[in-house]
């Protein structure tokens, strides 16, 4: 490409001398780019005159062939440049619910305000179908959760912690243990509890069989904004992790549990591993991780 340049420069201004001044080289530099090209295409573009040059015509037909080769150059380096700036391209996350009540949400907005020209997209999933999107390139990273350290395929992908995720117990405002600091599950062990399902052992009331009882669940739904309405009408307590919390109604209690009860959650940012991040992850991932320290 630097031999058209060389050859369009040469062509409108019809001297070598002239265009080695334009574009900061010798005229025997000049000269010799020119005889390559020559050489390479096995024709002369110019006819050398005394004073100047002229363009023969095998030079006339490749000139606009150049300039469009050249305009189509620069269009390609100014649309990667922008993919560089982050003034256009995409970004495209995946997250568990918990992460989209408060977390996700704050991010992509604090994103979307420094890079307004970047397209967003955001899907919602189980942690594991997260991983399938990621592995198949649907989506460019994921937000997942685990109770367990390990627990995803460090030879497939790039796990980054990003916080820890404690559950709290959410009370109706006014329960008995609606105004302790910090509660024990078996504290709790009569009352009739809201659940995603109706075993225990699946689901976050879980941590109430390893407290020494098994939870009597009273109602099984599975949307936080149902759970915490059943819970809002005195139906009963339910346990929520912090970060889904960050987006609970005001007409509950949100009670930390003691530390030998409280089952966490280890939340990672995943991408697929040997991959080089498009700028635009990067830079969403700093956003992720400044809300998640708020």
């Amino acid at each position: 490409m630097a031999w058209l340049d060389v050859f369009r420069t040469v062509a409108h201004l019809g001297s070598f001398t002239a265009a080695g001044e334009r574009l900061g080289y010798t005229q025997s530099a000049i000269s010799r780019q020119i005889a390559t090209l020559e050489a390479e295409l096995g024709t002369p573009l110019f006819d050398r005159l005394a004073r100047g040059v002229r363009l023969t015509e095998h030079g006339r037909t490749l000139l606009p062939h150049a300039e469009a080769m050249l305009e189509r150059l620069d269009t390609t380096r100014s649309d990667l440049a922008a993919l560089t700036e982050l003034t256009a391209g995409r970004l495209r996350v995946g997250a568990y619910d918990s992460a989209n009540a408060a977390l996700v949400p704050g991010a992509l907005a604090a994103f979307r305000a420094a890079h307004p020209q970047v397209a967003i997209s955001l899907t919602e999933g189980l942690s594991a179908h997260l991983l399938d999107l990621l592995s198949d390139g649907a989506i460019d990273l994921a937000v997942v959760a685990s109770y367990e350290q390990d627990a995803y395929a460090a030879e497939q992908f790039d796990l980054q912690p990003l916080l820890d995720d404690p559950v709290l117990v959410a009370l109706p405002p006014g329960h008995r243990l609606a105004g302790r600091r910090r509660l024990r599950l078996a504290e709790l062990a009569d009352e009739p509890w809201i659940a995603a399902r109706r075993q225990a052992e699946t689901t976050l009331l879980a941590a109430c069989l390893r407290s020494g009882f098994q939870p009597r669940i009273e109602y099984a739904v599975s949307a936080w904004t149902a759970k915490l309405g059943l819970v809002a009408a005195g139906l009963g307590p339910t346990l929520i992790p912090a970060l889904a919390a960050r987006a609970a109604r005001p007409d509950i209690a949100l009670i930390p549990l003691h530390p030998d009860d409280t089952p966490v959650r280890h939340v990672h940012t995943v991408t697929r591993k040997g991959q080089r991040l498009p700028p635009a992850v990067e830079a969403f991932t700093g956003f992720l991780r400044e809300t998640a320290g708020k």
